[in-house]
């Protein structure tokens, strides 16, 4: 890609923003200094953004104001939201695409919100009938693209082959050397189990496996999820949002009593010190930050959801997701992935 990336963020979603977004900002830049291919087009507060610039001494020329004089509120449903949402710092933020300002666009705000107006500004693309919420899990050998992880609690058999088609393409936007291998969720690995739906898409996906796309690895459970041996896990929204709320749960238990148990006596405290790097090596590989992003796909343009608490590290590291997929070609990798699905009717 040799356009310059146009990245554009609504700095007042979320918790504690704008002072994260702004930070995160900050991050971002320090990484990427020597790189000239990218422009932050930052919506909100001009007033705001100014002061946290000037906190954070940010003085940068790959930096542009657009200012937006209000902020969707956590609490708004999509519905009330919708109706005054022109002219707030996620609207704008989204809108700068259909204007060809942007190449894709971040937000910490409402969920609902930015999903319901994602999908009316920038439209689904004509071959996708449902958006998914894909994310990234670490596992044993790199990275999973887990999706639908809460868009559509119900799917059809065309949906989840949809899913499959859009996780491979941004799995492939992200590690290009890699070849993307699906599988299923379910609740076991004979083709005999699983819903009816689940049975019809394995058919659909076994059919469609080619080098070309994707290969499909057929069924997998939910205690083979971190194994590696699949790098794109298609499911429903209903599922999809239990297995990672019950994944970020379970990392969060391990994480916190395995640091009680290393400071309940003297003995285990000296093991601490022995062990120190090790720990710290296991802390960040299951660091939910370095994993904040949530990527809305099915639409003509891509929209990264950053989790409403995360810090301004978190926030970076959402930043950073979104100058991947733009530099990795995404929506050109879902246009040659579902001229597969064309291809097979």
């Amino acid at each position: 890609m040799n356009k310059k990336i146009s990245i554009a963020i609504d700095a007042m979603g979320g918790d504690n923003a704008p002072d994260k977004t702004i930070e995160g900002v900050k991050f971002f830049l320090n990484k990427y200094k020597s790189n000239d291919d990218f422009t932050l087009k930052i919506f909100g507060e001009e007033k705001k953004i100014y002061e946290k610039l000037k906190k954070y001494n940010i003085f940068s020329n790959k930096i542009k104001i657009i200012h937006s004089s209000s902020v969707i509120s956590d609490k708004e449903t999509p519905l009330t939201a919708v109706k005054n949402s022109r002219n707030t710092s996620m609207w704008n933020c989204i809108k700068s695409q259909t204007e060809g300002e942007s190449d894709i666009s971040l937000s910490a705000g409402n969920t609902g919100v930015l999903l319901v107006i994602s999908r009316m500004i920038l439209k689904m693309i004509n071959e996708v009938s449902k958006p998914a919420l894909a994310g990234l899990w670490p596992n044993q050998k790199g990275m999973n693209v887990v999706l639908d992880l809460g868009a559509n609690i119900e799917c059809n058999e065309d949906n989840l082959v949809d899913f499959a088609e859009l996780g491979s393409a941004l799995y492939k936007s992200l590690f290009p050397k890699d070849t993307p291998l699906v599988s299923l969720l379910n609740i076991g690995s004979e083709e005999i189990k699983g819903t009816e739906t689940l049975k019809k898409t394995y058919k659909k996906l076994n059919d469609l496996s080619n080098d070309n796309n994707f290969i499909f690895n057929g069924y997998i459970e939910g205690n083979e999820l971190m194994d590696g041996n699949s790098n794109v896990i298609v499911t429903d929204g209903f599922t999809g949002n239990i297995a990672l709320k019950t994944a970020e749960g379970t990392a969060k238990f391990i994480t916190k009593n395995l640091k009680n148990a290393l400071k309940e006596n003297l003995l285990s405290k000296i093991s601490l010190i022995f062990s120190f790097f090790s720990l710290k090596k296991f802390r960040n590989k299951l660091d939910p930050r370095k994993y904040n992003g949530a990527i809305f796909l099915g639409l003509n343009g891509p929209v990264v959801k950053s989790h409403g608490g995360t810090d301004s590290l978190g926030f970076y590291h959402s930043i950073d997701l979104c100058y991947k997929i733009v530099k990795g070609n995404l929506m050109h990798q879902i246009k040659h992935n579902l001229n597969n699905l064309k291809s097979d009717k």
